[in-house]
């Protein structure tokens, strides 16, 4: 949903099998596999699981899924057990898959032996020997043909039969689903609108491939599989919840709960009950216990958004849970014990709020075990942009059930050239705007952009130069923004929603930054 980089992938469910009058009974190949579906990180993982999976339910020996390179017209195998080589690579019509994929028709080969559609280099290549074959075309939900499904070997010396056959094409349309909600079939998709790039990446549902981003991915791949609390810094919209999941779903506690706790939701008197609960009589109206977030997940993860937030009573209260892993529920006398992992963000520089002594100095040396700063999508370079917005334009499309527009060049430029204060969140929001509105393509016209940043510098801007600033204007970021919000708060005659939806800030955090500035709670 719009609003997060992806959408919730954790709790992504396949549909049921497409249903045929005589085909046998076909397991939900994907459905035991549970969260891989929605492994942000790690889709290599997702893809040999799922030949696993599709081997064994095949009781074949071996399986590959070649995917297709629209600019070579060749097929490349991106998951397959081939420990003899990394890749091989077919050309359509070359062999059983690539013939496959030029018909797109299923094969059954019972014996290569003679068969002038089996490429025998493969084996030989190899070394293995291939005595029976069996492979299906995949196919998106436009029915266009991007790759091939193939098995290898049944076991026990028997041939593949034709309801072998309707079998793997079932489970071909399960794959096909789950492919589709990745970004790899994304990228499969912009190579058709520039050849000249790779096909093919390592990252699932985290679109990017800039130096800052690659350094971010080898750093979840290290912290992920411990259980270290990770801290993420980053401007709003910049993906902070989606390497959250990252990091959680690809750690020892993927298949545990996955808690999320929005500290600027949340006026400051809940938080506390929010994250710990509390006893029966704690307080008026609570005639029974509660339990809290943390309870919730226990053996899970804890995720902490705009930790900065957080009244400094509750920091202790965390800091305790970080030290001994125990807690007491609000109104409670018992302590109760809780195995979390915490994974923090926030858009505040904590580091500041030590010093002016609003956040905790015990608790920030704490929370940043793992230091994980994003970039702003202004800073990843146009090449990042450009696969978001490609991203986003068939996703939208999808999920409007609209066919798929094509982004047209000038509009193109025109997301490279804008500087995205929202990031990538201003990003997909802009793209939604523009596929419900265009007729066939994306147009500059239907970008809702203000045209303010015409003339702004592109995503690789070159270094300001250095300029006088009067010393008038040399104040501290909390007076300006202090001052910035009085006048909105002027703007639109003192009525708070209004402003909290002007400065994209929760109303409760609006009024928590008046008191501090010590104009009182709202009448």
């Amino acid at each position: 949903m719009p609003g997060e980089c992806y959408g919730d992938a954790s709790a992504f469910i396949l549909p049921p099998l497409p249903t045929m009058s005589s085909a046998p009974d076909v397991p939900q190949v994907l459905l035991p596999l549970g969260g891989l579906v929605g492994r942000e990180v790690d889709l290599d993982a997702f893809l040999q699981s799922l030949m696993d999976r599709i081997a064994a339910t095949m009781q074949a020996d071996r399986g590959t899924l070649w995917l297709l390179d629209p600019a070579r017209r060749e097929l490349f195998s991106r998951a397959a057990h081939l420990p003899e080589v990394s890749q091989i690579r077919v050309k359509l019509g070359q062999g059983v898959a690539g013939t496959v994929a030029q018909l797109g028709q299923p094969i059954n080969v019972p014996d290569p032996r003679g068969e002038h559609r089996f490429f025998a280099d493969i084996d030989r290549m190899t070394g293995y020997r291939t005595n029976s074959l069996l492979a299906v075309p995949l196919r998106d939900v436009d029915g266009a043909l991007y790759g091939v499904l193939q098995v290898l070997n049944r076991r026990g010396g028997e041939r593949f039969t034709s309801e072998d056959t309707e079998r793997l094409e079932a489970i071909a349309a399960q794959v096909s689903t789950a492919l589709q909600s990745t970004s790899l079939y994304q990228e499969l998709q912009r190579a058709k609108d520039q050849p000249q790039a790779p096909v093919g990446y390592f990252f699932n549902r985290i679109i990017g491939e800039s130096p800052q981003l690659q350094a971010i991915y080898r750093l979840v791949r290290k912290a992920a599989p411990t259980d270290a609390t990770v801290l993420l810094r980053g401007e709003s919209g910049s993906g902070k919840e989606l390497f959250a999941r990252a990091v959680h779903v690809n750690g020892p506690r993927r298949d545990k709960p996955f808690i999320k706790v929005d500290c600027a939701a949340l006026p400051a008197t809940l938080i506390e009950n929010e994250l710990f609960g509390h006893e029966k009589g704690a307080f008026t109206g609570a005639d029974h216990r509660m339990p809290g977030k943390f309870e919730a997940a226990d053996n899970g993860t804890v995720f902490i958004d705009e930790i900065g937030e957080l009244p400094l009573p509750v920091q202790g209260k965390l800091l305790r849970v970080l030290q001994d892993r125990e807690f007491e529920r609000v109104g409670g006398t018992q302590a109760i014990q809780v195995d979390v992992r915490i994974v923090a963000a926030t858009h505040r520089d904590l580091a500041r709020m030590v010093a002016e002594g609003r956040f905790r100095e015990d608790l920030y040396y704490r929370i940043k075990v793992v230091e994980v700063v994003l970039p702003p999508l202004r800073e990843r370079g146009a090449e990042d942009i450009e696969r978001l917005a490609r991203h986003f334009v068939a996703t939208a499309a999808r999920r409007h059930r609209l066919s798929t527009p094509r982004l047209s060049a000038p509009a193109l430029e025109r997301l490279k050239r804008y500087r995205w204060p929202g990031n990538v969140r201003e990003l997909e929001n802009c793209i939604e705007s523009a596929v419900v509105l265009c007729e066939g393509e994306i147009l500059e016209e239907h970008l809702p952009l203000p045209d303010m940043d015409r003339l702004a510098p592109s995503a690789s801007p070159e270094p300001p130069r250095a300029v006088a600033v009067p010393e008038a204007l040399l104040q501290p970021l909390a007076e300006v923004e202090r001052l910035h919000i009085l006048r909105v708060l002027d703007a639109v005659k003192g009525n708070r929603t209004a402003a909290a939806k002007v400065l994209e800030i929760g109303r409760n955090t609006l009024a928590r930054k008046l008191k501090e500035y010590g104009l009182g709670d709202e009448a």
